[in-house]
């Protein structure tokens, strides 16, 4: 990917991306943008995926990306999530709050212990 001068940015499950990809159409070309939550991550090399899941119209849409193609012109972060799953199946048949996810906060440095005297 460095050759092709893209780099991925680390993302997990739970995080909240915005997937920009080129789109053909005829002879246009043109970038189009999917914001959703990576609901699984498939690591297998130059076979490496990724599931993406929105909310479009009250109707849930999901889409893979093959994270190498040449079709994906960058992947953003937006917001990280907080989740302690692999694969976030289990949001397909949730909708409304129920299907929140908690975000993950920048971690703090730990506090030292006072020393009494």
């Amino acid at each position: 990917m460095a050759r092709l001068g893209k780099t991925i940015p680390p993302f997990s499950p739970g995080d909240t991306v915005i997937v920009s990809v080129n789109v053909v159409e005829g002879n246009r070309k043109r970038v189009q943008a999917y914001e959703g939550v990576v609901i699984a991550k498939r690591n297998r090399g130059l076979n490496s995926s990724f599931i993406v899941r929105k909310i479009s119209s009250g109707e849930g849409v999901e889409r893979t990306f093959q994270t190498y193609s040449p079709l994906i012109a960058s992947i953003e972060i937006k917001r990280r999530g907080d989740v302690r799953r692999a694969k976030l199946y289990y949001l397909r048949s949730r909708s409304g709050k129920s299907a929140r996810i908690k975000e993950k906060l920048p971690g703090r440095a730990p506090v030292a212990a006072k020393a009494s005297s």
